[in-house]
């Protein structure tokens, strides 16, 4: 299966009175949700294009496996995945693989978490949307400020760790072989993140 995008919507039907990213990514996910979206499927707005991607049995390998190392170490209620939250720029509706909010965090008016309140976000690519990992969603998430930003690329073996976000950028980048340790001790998160069991496509 492949990465099904729906480019350029006509927003004009869909935006209502109000022409606001805001309004406007409120009614393009009203409009995703009475579309026949295959199971299975993650869908997400990026940069005002509609992206559904697949989830394979690796994809949903690494996730489980950084999800249940971070369960270790705090409660279920700071942990999201697959979960929608608005980010800065035109027209971004993430739903993440895998998320972690600040203590205290609670849920706008709209039933969303706010990005100001997220301090770890995970990234496991998918062929079709790699590009968006490594582009304008990272430009999103240092934008937002994020602290922690991971892609975990099983295609290359490898994940890649930007931290200090500033001025829309990240001013650290690691990279590390799948078997290594990231050590995330001094971070938010506050543990090792192990890689050993992260499995290749």
């Amino acid at each position: 299966m492949t990465v099904m995008e729906i480019d350029r919507i006509d927003t004009d039907r869909i935006e209502m009175a109000d022409s606001s990213d805001e309004r406007t990514l409120d009614a393009m996910f009203e409009w995703l949700e009475k579309m026949p979206v295959p199971e299975g499927f993650k869908v997400e707005i990026v940069e005002g294009h509609i992206f559904m991607s697949p989830q394979t049995n690796t994809h949903w390998d690494i996730i489980a496996d950084i999800y249940d190392q971070l369960r270790a170490q705090f409660p279920r209620t700071r942990i999201k995945s697959d979960v929608r939250i608005d980010y800065p720029g035109h027209l971004n509706g993430f739903a993440t693989d895998v998320t972690l909010v600040a203590k205290g965090a609670a849920m706008d008016a709209k039933g969303l978490w706010r990005y100001q309140d997220v301090e770890f976000v995970a990234e496991v690519i998918s062929k079709g949307t790699a590009a968006n990992d490594y582009g304008p969603k990272k430009a999103a998430y240092a934008e937002a400020g994020v602290p922690i930003y991971l892609i975990a690329d099983p295609y290359t073996g490898k994940c890649h760790l930007f931290t200090e976000p500033k001025e829309g950028d990240y001013l650290s980048e690691l990279s590390i072989h799948f078997g290594q340790d990231l050590d995330l001790t001094n971070t938010a998160v506050d543990l090792p993140l192990k890689t050993d069991e992260f499995p290749r496509d």
